[in-house]
């Protein structure tokens, strides 16, 4: 019986905006005359013409309230307090204007004798069979959804998060989750009932907890949650044998503010070994970014292509996406796309150092702000391409520069690293170079600012990756030299920092990005072993290779010349220099850029890197 009913509401589903208003009129017509009768016991004859002009005008200034808030557009299965709020919200209107309404036609034939009393009544039973009609539908759903089967789970964290995911889980048609109980170490929540789901204990409960209830999978659903916390949660997860774990993503993935089943993915080793979650502020970027002409250069890279993801959640006129890279390219441009039908996005194939090719981009789509990420960035590699680094780093963002203040572009934000300081390598000098070409461009027209950060966790080529894959083959793990000690930062983090960096650039500075403290890239490597649970050094073994060609045991932020200057922004800071180049410094560039071109010997472009950066003091240095 149940099932065929079922049957016929989902075929009716598709008139529903039609039947719910038109039976929800019939309810409204009989609220109407309960209410005479509640009142007066009885209805007399006198009252009919009364109760008849109010069915023709206080019944459709119900149904047009009700269809203002949209409480027609609700699927009444996922009816929650969030909608019944709205319903109490445009009763309490309506029955204000029947109100305003009767005061007005007090003296008329129609109101003559008029029960004011019937405004009230008929509140309160217009809030009970509206919330009524709404609730019937949502339990109606609830246990036929609650019956199916699917893998038991273990939400770790019962707070809004983990309530939004659990309520989703029990009414979504397509969840093939079976919430089983709730772990939480908040002692107030313990012994509290949730859609059903009992708050059992805190972490320490876990492997007791998957033994009882034979869970299949755990959700942590903590968004708030440090890389500290999770790891500790993680120690019980890996105790209790459960191998399928999932995360919802910190809050500063989840720009919306709410929690949902299509939020929630694999944890992966960077959850726990990223930084503390900071706070991004949205409007400030929106301000700079919502509505306007934005380009992208290096937009297939790592960093590239994630400064492309968050734009575009920012609604901006158009995306211009430009790289070299033919294959991620392709895959960025289908990534937004799908993800961000709403935003024109061009994918544009070009060199950032070929003149005409992107001064085409320019006049084409006339960018008013420009994101600088394209870049050589492997730094041994470079040691031995030198001569390809000069240009493509230094020239490409020349040339990129000059089109920007052609074009009246506003801003152009560069995307710098903490190598570039006291640079030991050719790629960390290169963006040294670049950070002072820029603020000697600097003008009123064109703001000019670079952002300094260190390595990003998930990049290509980086550390994690290359541990992963090592640990894929059964080690052995390399590491340069024990004591070798880097800054690090998830890279949707970095890049939200970068568009909250080029918010408040007014020109010239040259931002630093707090990294926090320092990750020893042994620890790294022996964190990263026991996540897949595995020994270090018994599992996988840990050898040491010495330092490649350019790199540093450690790497700084600031030169021992710079101090900082404080932002509003707890998280970034403005570097104090000394050294301010003058436009002798561009003439100096042009000429490295020159001899790079013409020539394939190193000597002569590494004293002329001296002679631009004095703090350069790489292996193949000319003193």
């Amino acid at each position: 019986m149940k099932q065929s009913i079922g049957i016929v509401i989902d075929r009716a589903r598709k008139f529903k905006r039609i039947l719910v208003p038109t039976g929800e009129a019939v309810f409204f017509a009989g609220i109407i005359l309960l209410s005479y009768l509640l009142r007066l016991d009885r209805i007399d004859s006198i009252y009919l013409p009364q109760i008849t002009f109010l069915i023709l005008t206080v019944i459709p200034l119900k149904l047009v309230i009700f269809w203002i808030l949209r409480l027609y557009h609700i699927s009444f299965r996922y009816t929650s307090v969030h909608e019944l709020a709205v319903v109490f919200k445009a009763v309490a209107i309506a029955s204000l204007l029947f109100a305003f309404m009767s005061l007005v036609l007090r003296d008329t034939a129609f109101f003559k004798g008029f029960p004011r009393s019937i405004i009230m009544i008929d509140f309160f039973l217009t809030c009970i069979v509206s919330s009524g009609i709404r609730l019937a539908f949502r339990f109606f759903y609830f246990p036929q959804l609650k019956e199916k089967e699917g893998r038991k789970v273990l939400v770790i964290g019962a707070g809004r998060a983990g309530e939004q995911l659990v309520r989703e889980m029990k009414t979504s048609p397509i969840s093939h989750y079976i919430p089983v109980a709730f772990i939480d170490d908040d002692p107030d929540k313990q012994g509290s009932i949730i859609h059903g789901v009992n708050v059992m204990g805190g972490q320490e409960e876990i492997p007791q907890i998957v033994k009882d209830f034979e869970v299949d999978e755990i959700i942590i659903s903590i968004p708030s949650a440090s890389s500290t916390e999770l790891r500790k949660i993680m120690e019980y997860v890996r105790e209790s044998g459960i191998r399928n774990v999932k995360i919802l993503p910190g809050l500063f993935h989840i720009i919306s503010g709410e929690a949902a089943l299509s939020d929630v993915r694999e944890i992966t080793p960077e959850d726990l070994l990223g930084r503390e979650p900071v706070k991004i502020e949205t409007e400030n970027i929106a301000s700079y970014l919502t509505g306007k002409r934005i380009l992208v250069t290096g937009a297939g890279g790592s960093i590239g292509s994630e400064l492309c993801r968050q734009i575009a959640s920012f609604d901006p006129a158009v995306l211009v996406m430009v790289d070299t890279g033919e294959t991620e390219l392709f895959y960025i441009d289908r990534e937004i796309k799908e993800r961000f039908s709403q935003t024109p996005v061009a994918a544009v194939i070009a060199d950032v150092k070929d003149m005409i090719s992107m001064r085409d981009i320019f006049s084409r789509n006339l960018p008013q702000i420009i994101f600088h990420a394209a870049a050589y960035k492997h730094v041994p590699l470079m040691e031995t391409n030198l001569r390809e680094a000069v240009l493509n780093n230094i020239e490409g963002t020349r040339t990129t520069a000059i089109l920007s203040a052609e074009y009246n572009v506003e801003k152009f934000i560069f995307i710098s690293t903490d190598k570039a300081i006291n640079p030991t390598s050719i790629m960390g000098a290169t963006k040294r170079i670049s950070e002072n070409l820029l603020r000697c461009l600097n003008d009123k027209n064109t703001r000019f600012v670079s952002v300094r950060f260190g390595n990003v966790l998930e990049s290509r080529g980086s550390v994690i990756p290359i541990f992963k894959e090592q640990i894929k083959k059964g080690g052995p793990i390399t590491i340069t030299d024990p004591e070798m000690k880097r800054y690090l930062m998830s890279i949707r983090e970095a890049v939200g920092l970068v568009l909250q960096a080029g918010a408040m650039g007014e020109g010239g500075e040259v931002f630093v990005l707090d990294m926090g403290a320092p990750v020893k890239i042994l620890d790294l490597a022996q964190d990263l072993i026991r996540f897949y649970g595995l020994v270090p050094n018994k599992d996988i073994p840990i050898v040491y290779i010495g330092k490649r060609p350019g790199e540093k045991l450690f790497e700084e932020l600031l030169t021992a010349e710079e101090g900082t200057t404080a932002t509003k922004h707890e998280k970034i800071f403005i570097a104090r220099s000394k050294d301010n180049p003058g436009p002798e410094y561009i003439t100096k560039t042009e000429i490295l850029i020159n001899t790079a071109r013409n020539s394939m010997g190193s000597e002569n472009i590494i004293a002329q890197i001296k002679e631009l950066v004095p703090t350069y003091y790489g292996p193949q240095t000319i003193l």
